[in-house]
């Protein structure tokens, strides 16, 4: 049954449900080194958000703010400290504390940034779509084959008869990187976490990759959470945008509407930094300033140190979640509540 028809079919009270819902989600590494004490690295704190059917959210930030930290909590690779992932609003980590069943392997997917290394380089392409259509397909008349050579079809490798026995040294980056596209599709996700999907391809080939996603998330209803250090790429395919900035999301709201007049202090810098956008020369300088770790702010606001437009209470007190305009919220000080963005 088509995705569009079986959401149809279901209660409206079970559609009314989120997809997928963090609910303070919360990670901290601890690194050890014989000559030091243990020093404790908050990679995620206390993250909330939330994806519906159909709809593409984006974590931006910087290395190091916490996104793939974030995808592998919810690929349930890495076990959160606290909070709740909830699939259609069971939490996976009570229901299955163990690890993923196989069942929400089959309904959350991934695609890895590198496609040189995400592929097996001794596998054909058959062999890399076959298995998870044999473990996870439906039972259907169509040899395994031809719903191998379908799927290449359905992410733009044509005519895909002439990819179906090629090995990976055989494709280019972007050629490969359609390849784990389908080999994701294969199990029919209802969710695909894209993890840095374009940053190891060439400039002229990531819209093209960009492009394939948002036809899959448009005629399939597939929802993607995108992970992306790029605003540019952010805005192009995502329906939300989340900008996390040491583990904390600073502010999150409408894609197009963060983009126009970001609140953030942090987003404004990271605007700053793609090229030809109109932001100053000190939300420029901002983006680039990387406090030493023994001057980050031990309590307060995160960003304090590299802020332009630091605050006394920003040094002091650690600003709570507020809303700026409508569907949208921010982290700052500079914000009173139910303030408007700054244009």
């Amino acid at each position: 049954m088509p995705r569009d028809a079986e959401m149809n079919s279901l209660p409206a009270a079970a559609r009314a449900v989120p997809l997928l819902e963090v609910r303070g989600l919360g990670k901290v590494f601890v690194t050890r080194n014989a000559f030091r004490p243990a020093r404790h690295v908050v990679a995620a704190e206390k993250v909330s958000f939330q994806v519906e059917r159909g709809e593409a959210v984006a974590l931006v930030g910087e290395s190091g703010s916490g996104k793939s930290t974030i995808a592998r909590l919810l690929l349930r690779l890495d076990r959160p400290g606290e909070g709740q992932i909830l699939l259609d609003g069971v939490d996976v980590l009570t229901h299955e504390p163990r690890g993923a069943s196989l069942a929400y392997r089959g309904r959350v997917q991934m695609v890895f940034q590198d496609p040189f290394a995400s592929l097996n380089p001794v596998h054909t392409v058959s062999e890399h779509l076959e298995p998870p259509l044999k473990r996870f397909g439906a039972e259907v008349a169509a040899p395994v084959r031809e719903r191998a050579i379908e799927l290449l079809r359905t992410v733009g490798l044509l005519p895909a008869e002439d990819f179906i026995d090629r090995l990976p040294f055989e494709l280019s980056g972007g050629q490969r990187q359609r390849v784990a596209i389908a080999r994701a599709l294969a199990v029919q996700p209802d969710l695909l976490v894209a993890d840095e999907p374009t940053s190891m391809l060439d400039v002229s080939i990531r819209t093209g990759v960009l492009n394939l996603l948002a036809q899959l998330k448009r005629d399939q209803g597939l929802a993607i959470i995108l992970i992306t250090h790029d605003l540019a790429a952010a805005r192009y395919l995502a329906d939300r945008i989340l900008v996390l900035y040491r583990g904390r999301v600073v502010e999150d709201g409408p894609s197009r509407a963060l983009i126009e007049s970001p609140a953030h202090p942090y987003t404004r810098a990271l605007l700053a930094s793609i090229s030809g956008v109109g932001v100053g020369d000190v939300e420029t300088s901002a983006a680039r300033r990387r406090p030493a770790d023994g001057h980050l702010a031990s309590s307060g606001c995160p960003f304090a140190p590299r802020c332009p437009e630091v605050l006394d209470p920003c040094r002091s007190s650690d600003p709570a979640s507020r809303p700026v305009g409508i569907d949208r919220r921010v982290r700052c000080h500079l914000y009173p509540q139910d303030a408007a963005p700054r244009s």
